[in-house]
């Protein structure tokens, strides 16, 4: 069985987050880089899938600049077996339907059997990207997994709902699953496996994106202000000040 694994490289939670004077993206000269959050949990599930069926391959697919290859290393090391690396220029984030195109191109020829990805990132958190690169191979789809079962040619998948509900699914293979955080416990990578990775195959694929359908128009900080208002008078006068102020200036529908 093969197996893609998407993963995104976003800043870490401790980072200062300073904005350049493009307004547009993160200044990077102070930002510590990571692998998304819940794209952990997609390379586990990818990791245990190929363990149990004995000749599975996973593959890391990853787009970006070249700091993203730091991730995709300790992807590898964790027991991936090779990567593909969307290349490009530019920092600034692509929308999901500019990211699903450049996936499903890269990926097409390698006829994968199952596509993994993490729910959604913990930068931008579209949650998009891997339902539409489904749609574009012709797979079956699914979001939020707790779990998956392969059997023959279906995957079975546990799906978080709402309200403390799940449902169960079975779909045909090829199939593209986004993965909820929390679904299994992650690796960490052995001293053998990182000096492993060293050695594994990451193939890059040149993309420059184009007709972008959303666009960052800009990136700030939210302004922090605070006042205090008294209101006084009768308590009917109190009441009607009290919804005034809460229908026209904070805006309480």
């Amino acid at each position: 069985m093969k197996i893609a694994v998407l993963i995104k490289q976003v800043p870490g939670a401790e980072s200062p987050l300073n904005i350049d004077s493009s307004n547009k993206v993160l200044d990077e000269t102070q930002v510590a880089y990571v692998v998304n959050e819940s794209d952990n949990y997609a390379i586990e599930e990818a990791l245990k899938i190929s363990d149990n069926n004995g000749d599975g391959e996973v593959i890391i697919v990853s787009m970006g600049p070249e700091r993203v290859q730091k991730v995709i290393r300790e992807a590898l090391a964790k027991g991936a077996h090779r990567a593909i690396h969307i290349l490009t220029n530019s920092s600034e984030p692509t929308d999901p339907l500019i990211t699903a195109s450049a996936l499903a191109s890269a990926l097409k020829e390698e006829e994968f059997d199952l596509i993994l990805s993490g729910l959604q990132s913990d930068d931008l958190g579209f949650g998009q990207t891997g339902v539409m690169l489904g749609e574009m191979l012709n797979m079956s789809t699914a979001t939020l997994a707790m779990s998956t079962e392969i059997n023959n040619d279906t995957i079975k998948v546990k799906r978080e709902l709402e309200a403390g509900y799940f449902q169960w699914v079975t779909m045909s293979l090829p199939a593209s699953i986004s993965v909820q955080s929390g679904c299994n416990t992650p690796r960490y990578p052995s001293l053998k496996g990182i000096m492993g990775a060293k050695k594994k195959e990451i193939v890059q694929v040149n993309f420059e994106p184009d007709n972008a359908q959303q666009a960052i128009k800009k990136i700030y900080t939210p302004s922090n202000s605070k006042e205090t208002v008294m209101i006084e008078g009768s308590t009917d006068q109190i009441v009607e000040k009290l919804v005034d102020v809460l229908k026209n200036k904070i805006k309480i529908a």
